[in-house]
């Protein structure tokens, strides 16, 4: 008999929304690993190989990152991977097989950095033992550092009324700068860009067990847009974790399209590259609302994108003291 597994398809078109979780997941469609073909069969080797890594790793009670791994590698002969996006995949795979996090194989990703500061104290077990922080009094300017594990952080006690989750690290500092999480008893969430697992599970966690509200701020482009849908709605890529990392209620702030010509933004020209995912915005499900549509198609339309610090136009406070309390009015946040 010729090895083979089954898996779910990882595309836009087998993700089907549960009604119980509110979440995205993947449907019922699989793609087949054959040593039928020669690249089928590479796989099943590579799959092998790091199968047994793992087996190793976890008796003697070692970790390594996903880089690591992709170098470990090197010394696997014909089953090396050629690049970390290969290894990456193969670990995501594992997953869906096996129900497990990466996490429970020991494996990491490199150090991600996103940061929180607000009213919030929270329980963190170190190497060390326990110790308490409080995500204003007790950290610098950056703010306390997402841990790879959220789930040994045990939150003590808070004064927040909502979660602020942000794109960008300058729009951050200047949320931080102007003191907007003292005045509107906020928890700023640094995303870093496309946020790490372990950013969006702490979301997940601020959300459902402390009853935050969450908002995401990015920029005005489609690539942001993805950054949000990750948040709310999950990553195609992972949506086999999305009841674990997803939070369903999230809200987007903005930059909206129709910011730009509401707020009269300074913008640049959409590159054939951003005018292509906005198309592909268009027919994913996860994006099949009226409010997306339309502020797509307006963008389409206007053929421009614009970011976070171009509301600076208007000085460097207006973000915190017009803008954003303005928006946040607007969706019954504060």
């Amino acid at each position: 008999m010729i090895p083979e597994i089954e898996i779910a398809t990882r595309t836009k078109y087998n993700i089907e929304f549960n009604e119980e979780s509110e979440v995205w997941v993947y449907g019922d469609r699989r793609s087949t690993r054959s040593a039928k073909t020669v690249k089928g069969a590479y796989q099943l080797l590579r799959m092998t190989y790091v199968i047994g890594f793992l087996k190793e790793q976890l008796r003697n009670n070692k970790s390594s990152t996903l880089r690591e791994l992709y170098y470990i590698s090197e010394n696997w002969d014909i089953a090396k991977f050629n690049e970390q996006q290969e290894s990456d995949r193969l670990i995501e795979d594992l997953e869906i097989i096996s129900t497990y996090q990466r996490e429970h194989f020991h494996i990491r990703p490199e150090e991600d950095g996103a940061t929180v500061v607000g009213p919030l104290r929270i329980r963190e077990e170190t190497r060390r033992g326990l110790r308490e922080i409080h995500c204003q009094e007790d950290v610098g300017e950056g703010g306390y550092q997402i841990p790879v594990n959220v789930d040994k952080i045990e939150f003590v006690e808070h004064d927040a009324k909502f979660v602020i989750a942000i794109e960008t690290g300058g729009m951050r500092d200047r949320l931080i700068e102007n003191g907007f999480d003292e005045r509107f008893d906020a928890i700023i969430v640094h995303l870093k860009g496309q946020p790490a697992r372990s950013t969006r599970r702490l979301l997940r966690r601020l959300n459902s067990e402390l009853n935050l509200p969450v908002v995401v701020f990015t920029d005005g482009d489609p690539w942001s847009y993805r950054i949000y849908a990750s948040v709310a709605y999950g990553s195609i890529k992972s949506a086999h974790l999305s009841e674990y990392l997803a939070t369903p209620s999230a809200k987007f702030v903005g930059i909206r399209p129709s910011d730009i010509v509401k707020y009269d933004l300074p913008s640049d020209k959409l590159s054939d590259e951003d005018i292509k995912a906005l198309n592909s915005i268009l027919s994913d499900p996860r994006f099949d609302s009226e409010f997306w549509k339309k502020e797509v198609n307006l963008q389409l339309e206007l053929k421009k994108k614009s970011e976070q610090q171009a509301l600076a136009k208007y000085g460097l406070d207006y973000v915190t003291d017009v803008y954003l309390p303005e928006r946040l009015t607007e969706m019954g946040v504060i």
